[in-house]
């Protein structure tokens, strides 16, 4: 499991992870795409889950909010941070949550890198510690 570094201010404990198999895939990825970024916004194609996109493909903007960023390194590797952004708008629902990036079979949307896999990331999510402050 990899959690992610802590970006929302005033708060101490990661709010995002990757698991094992969503960890080797996003390495896959980032060999054939380069940088990769999460955006999670709770709309249309694949509702909640998190797409994942070549860094810079998908704009932001003060209406999201950074959440966290993995580095999905290899033990002794060069860094490779993903930033996990979510629609300020979906946090505002999600904010007592931690989410954990998976990978199951079967296609998600055509918009994130994944989808060529025949596989989709999907969030599995849990209450957050109550000593974590929400925002």
């Amino acid at each position: 499991m990899i959690d992610a570094t802590v970006t929302v201010p005033n708060e101490t404990q990661s709010r995002v992870a990757a698991n094992d198999a969503a960890a080797e895939l996003l390495r896959k990825l980032w060999d054939q795409y380069g940088p990769l970024m999460f955006h999670q916004s709770g709309g249309c194609c694949d509702g909640s889950s998190p797409m994942c996109y070549p860094a810079g493909d998908f704009i932001t903007s003060d209406a999201d909010v950074l959440l966290g960023v993995l580095d999905i390194a290899p033990p002794g590797g060069e860094p490779q941070p993903i930033d996990f952004w979510m629609s300020a708008e979906q946090f505002a629902y999600w904010s007592h949550t931690h989410l954990t990036i998976d990978v199951v079979k079967g296609r998600g949307s055509g918009f994130s890198v994944e989808a060529p896999e025949g596989v989709r990331f999907m969030i599995r999510s849990r209450l957050m510690d109550s000593a974590t402050p929400f925002v």
